[in-house]
């Protein structure tokens, strides 16, 4: 295993403290329990958006707080949830008498947790909503999950949510928004490679030469099916109608296309497969309107990639429109 790391047991307390001197505008990190806070939290009446999970996802979720997105990220070691102490730490360095709302993705440990969080800091009479997300169509249950996982859903659910806090909504406001996004949104991914674990120090799983894993979660856990690998066009052709075929969407919706890198595809790759998606959804007469491509929610190293579809009204996209500013995203201000 080669990686630019010391103690493979010290990684993510290191990776957050790169992260605090590099963005010291937007945010603030602490330790024990390990809090990626908003430099300016607690926003006094807004609403606190809160997310987190294991680590090695990356920029997801530290890399996305800030204005117009979370006001806290908890971050746990590398695939592994974080505590309930830590999320209510969280809760207690952001949220304020508007309330806060948990985005939590469906696994069952960052579930247990986030709930435990949410129960506690109700006993202190603070306003706290969880959503769990599970926009993966790949498999109904996984290693990790009970129904389906929380994947690249998770990125445009934070932005949307974010924004609507940002602008003053009250919380039942976002969680209904919030509830509304995750009914919207579906997603699938694929690896041509698998993830190595610092600690573990061998990579998750074997994968053949000319194999790929369709429909693989963002930990590595198994997909649909394993299949020998095939030109983009096949690929993504496929990864489109288990999406598509979903909801499902039809002809006439207007859409978000989120293309992105598990951690170990190259920009070059990312956009052929992209301007690929672009023209299938195109010939079925789903409208593209808004787009993001690019490594939002890795899988450590792993090279492969995912796509999601949001179905979009007007609200939604002058939400995904509204100004942020975030180590990861950033437009509008």
């Amino acid at each position: 295993m080669k990686k630019i790391i010391n103690d493979p047991a010290a990684v993510v307390a290191e990776s957050l403290r790169g992260l605090a001197v590099a963005h010291a505008d937007l945010l603030r990190v602490r330790d024990d329990p390990a809090l990626v806070v908003r430099a300016d939290a607690p926003v006094a009446g807004k609403v606190a958006v809160v997310s987190g999970g294991g680590s090695g996802h990356e920029p997801l979720h530290g890399g996305f707080v800030g204005p117009g997105m979370l006001d806290a990220a908890v971050p746990g070691p590398v695939f592994t949830s974080p505590t309930p102490d830590a999320v209510q730490a969280a809760l207690a360095a952001t949220a304020g008498p508007a309330g806060a709302l948990l985005i939590v993705k469906n696994y069952t440990g960052d579930v247990l947790n986030f709930e435990t969080a949410a129960e506690l800091a109700a006993a202190e009479d603070l306003d706290v909503r969880s959503v769990v997300i599970d926009d993966d169509v790949a498999v109904k249950d996984s290693t990790f999950t009970a129904g389906r996982r929380g994947v690249g859903g998770t990125v445009l659910l934070e932005k949307i949510t974010g924004a609507a806090a940002e602008r003053g909504d009250s919380l039942d406001a976002v969680e209904a928004l919030a509830r509304k996004v995750i009914g919207q949104v579906r997603s699938i991914g694929v690896a041509l490679s698998a993830p190595t674990v610092p600690h573990v120090g061998e990579p998750s799983f074997d994968l053949g030469e000319n194999e790929i894993e369709f429909g693989i979660g963002i930990h590595g856990e198994p997909g649909r099916e394993r299949i020998p690998a095939e030109p983009a066009d096949a690929l993504v052709a496929r990864m489109v109608e288990a999406v598509v075929s979903d909801l499902p969407f039809s002809s006439g919706d207007k859409v978000l296309l989120f293309t992105n890198s598990m951690g170990g595809t190259p920009q070059l790759e990312l956009y052929l497969a992209h301007g690929i998606a672009e023209r299938l959804l195109a010939e079925r007469g789903i409208l593209v309107e808004r787009r993001l491509v690019g490594p939002y929610i890795t899988s450590l190293e792993m090279q492969g990639i995912s796509l999601t579809l949001l179905k979009l009204d007007d609200e939604l996209t002058q939400l995904w429109d509204a100004p942020v500013r975030t180590p990861a995203l950033r437009w509008g201000i």
